[in-house]
């Protein structure tokens, strides 16, 4: 029995690093060793047939075991998912999703807990998407600027590309304080983020409220004296 690990990022290599090493500490836990490591770094949102996962399932046999940090790094779209769980089910080799602690094989469970982590994933991305997208044609329509202001273009992209692992942090109810200290930011940096990126329900305690109305209360003082340096003009 072989025991493979496939880990894929986009472009971040902090991503691929904290992905490999979520992985690393559930085959210890389990004890699976050695671990045969594929590193892909391409779009989730290309089929897998056109990845190193297609190479991957490939060299399988059967009563191998392939690890992914979560289901996610399979595929973007639920009907990829299935096609590729549908693949190893062939295969005979069960596919285990480390975040979620769950195993994933040719039983009707394991079909039923894929559609359904697999939909929530994509509708998910959906609503930020969308929320992302009223936000901009809103402010567009008030005439607010609609990029970063200066100087927030390096901190927000580090919160970009460890998004996976503040939510993860988040949804295990970890102090927010303690999440801005691993993303290398202020907590109010990390609010603002999180109101951007659609995960304000996370935001609950009283102190996490009015820190992010004092951002909101600075922006419209500033927006007020621009208007008003303006006018005098």
């Amino acid at each position: 029995m072989n025991i493979f690990a496939y880990i894929r990022v986009s472009t971040d290599k902090q991503d691929l690093d904290n992905q490999k090493f979520g992985v690393v500490e559930y085959a210890k836990k389990n004890r699976y060793a050695p671990v045969i490591f594929f590193e892909d770094q391409v779009s989730g949102k290309k089929s897998w047939k056109e990845r190193g996962l297609k190479k991957l399932i490939d060299q399988t046999k059967k009563g191998d075991i392939l690890l992914v940090s979560e289901i996610s790094r399979l595929a973007r779209s639920t009907l990829q998912v299935l096609e590729f769980l549908q693949e190893a089910a062939k295969k005979e080799i069960s596919v285990h999703i480390v975040k979620s602690n769950m195993i994933m094989d040719d039983s009707l469970n394991s079909k039923i807990t894929a559609v359904v982590l697999g939909l929530a994933a994509e509708i998910e991305r959906d609503f930020i998407s969308a929320r992302t997208t009223e936000a901009l044609a809103k402010r567009k329509a008030e005439g607010l600027p609609v990029g970063r202001r200066k100087g927030s273009v390096n901190i927000t992209k580090k919160l970009d590309k460890r998004k996976d692992d503040i939510i993860d942090m988040l949804s295990k109810g970890i102090y927010k304080t303690e999440i801005a200290k691993y993303a290398e930011c202020t907590p109010e940096t990390l609010y603002r983020w999180m109101y951007a990126n659609g995960l304000a329900r996370y935001i609950e305690s009283d102190k996490a409220t009015k820190a992010v109305k004092a951002v909101k209360t600075r922006k419209k003082k500033s927006t007020k004296s621009v208007d008003k340096a303006e006018t005098i003009g």
